[in-house]
């Protein structure tokens, strides 16, 4: 065995530049700073939408420090939960900023990770070789909703009690296992102190563990393959005698001060937020939560938050109606993929036959129409991580994309906004049908783009990144 060597340093070397050489001797802290930021060669051409990664993680940290102090003073328990998250607003010093940050962080969490999203939509960012990049942030996505939800149900409030209650219920729609799948997720027949304490449990440890994990694998797969950029080329296809890219800069300091910014901006309308209107007019905070939970008293209207109201939307969209809809789009995509696709006959088969299932199973006296909301509302969420075998366009960025593309995001974007605006609303016969033919217009875009990706004249991708300075 090797004898161990430490790092020698002069006599009248600064004590902290001794005391990091004892670390690394010990521990590649050194190392991993520059592999992952320091020394990490990212695109010079990055704009605004690059800062969103960095304020995820912001809020991720902030999540999880505020959470650790909501739970020193929360309670799970269905008798004492609505109690203590009021002791915490009205008497912890300092309590009540501690639960408008948490509760305005969940909202701002996922307006920051739908915009990083539509950053990689925009720029190809699933794309070869960033694959396995995208499926661990889809994973990251999955993992927010979840956590999310465990934790809507925690301020024992009467949107919390009742929403819970009817996201739960959804699985009963599934055939056999479903109704025994409910009981295992509340813990009991009925929304109560069983199910508090498990989403707890969840909201608090397990969740976050597997979170941080995925929030590391995913930075560590993109570093591995590198950053995407506007353009959409690959950097570290053109090495200078250094051996860096040409066309890359080191992250720091360079984009430790693009971030920084990001961050300030951020935090300048977080606090906003947090102190004049952590409310947000009833979408981040809803009225009824300021209630306590109470199983005799129905809400008008129950609707999840506002984050997952583009699902909810497709979910309450699907009515015994619109079957005979579906089953009609289902049966014209089989016949565009006999016709268009250059998929083999046995693979174009045996989508015939899954169709063919699946349009039996549509009819009214098979299966009903709640069971198939669940499977769209579940698909409509799942579908993202097809992204990068969905795409057949032969550049990744919309640069250089058919200017015809950047519509077809519009509209889509579009139907997203709308089916969220319409999931927070009373439903009604106009609203359901508008939500209807936007759910139809969120999976063409999937399901459609093997061929409208490909379609129309792609501008030249240059050689070098495009980059003004300033």
């Amino acid at each position: 065995m090797a004898a161990f060597k430490e790092t020698k340093f002069p006599a009248n070397a600064p004590a902290a530049e001794k005391a990091l050489g004892w670390v690394d001797d010990r521990f590649p802290l050194t190392k991993l700073w520059n592999d992952q930021w320091g020394k990490y060669y990212a695109p010079k051409n990055f704009n605004f939408w690059y800062i969103f990664g960095s304020l995820a993680m912001l809020v991720l940290v902030l999540q999880i420090v505020t959470g650790i102090f909501l739970t020193m003073h929360y309670k799970p328990d269905s008798n004492l939960a609505f109690g203590s998250v009021e002791y915490i607003m009205r008497e912890v010093p300092w309590g009540w900023l501690v639960r408008y940050m948490h509760s305005t962080g969940a909202s701002a969490f996922f307006i920051i990770v739908y915009l990083h999203m539509t950053r990689g939509l925009l720029y190809g960012s699933y794309r070869k070789p960033r694959e396995l990049v995208w499926l661990f942030g889809f994973a990251i996505f999955l993992m927010l909703m979840a956590e999310a939800f465990f934790g809507y149900l925690l301020p024992w409030g009467q949107m919390s009690y009742w929403g819970a209650q009817v996201i739960v219920n959804l699985f009963g729609a599934i055939p056999l296992i479903g109704p025994d799948l409910s009981l295992w997720i509340r813990g009991d027949y009925v929304v109560g102190d069983a199910t508090l304490n498990r989403f707890f449990a969840f909201h608090v440890i397990a969740i976050p563990l597997v979170l941080l994990g995925l929030v590391a694998a995913h930075l560590i797969a993109l570093h591995e393959v590198g950053s995407n950029n506007p353009d959409g080329i690959e950097i570290k296809e053109n090495l200078g005698p250094d051996g860096h890219p040409v066309d890359g800069i080191p992250s720091h300091p360079y984009y430790t001060v693009h971030d920084l910014f990001g961050v300030a901006v951020f935090l300048t309308i977080f606090s906003a937020v947090v102190f004049f209107a952590p409310e947000m007019g009833g979408y981040f905070l809803e009225y009824n939560n300021f209630l306590p939970a109470d199983s005799l008293k129905t809400p008008a209207h129950i609707a999840p938050t506002w984050y997952f109201t583009p699902f909810y939307s497709v979910l309450r969209a699907t009515t015994a109606d619109f079957m005979y809809v579906l089953m009609v789009a289902v049966a014209a995509y089989v016949v565009f993929i006999w016709l268009k696709s250059r998929l083999s006959f046995k693979t174009k088969a045996v989508i015939a036959v899954v169709a063919l299932v699946a349009i039996i199973g549509m009819l009214p006296a098979v299966l009903d129409a709640k069971f198939w909301g669940v499977v769209l509302f579940g698909s409509s969420v799942m579908i993202i991580a097809a992204l990068p075998w969905l795409d057949h366009s032969p550049v990744k960025s919309i640069r250089y994309r058919p200017d015809w593309h950047m519509w077809v995001y519009i509209v889509f974007g579009l139907s997203f906004v709308i089916l969220g605006y319409l999931g927070t609303q009373l439903p009604t016969d106009v609203f359901t049908l508008i939500s209807q033919v936007c759910t139809l217009l969120y999976f063409s875009f999937f399901l459609l783009m093997p061929w409208w990706s490909s379609m129309g004249t792609f501008k030249t991708v240059p050689n070098r990144v495009t980059f003004h300075p300033h």
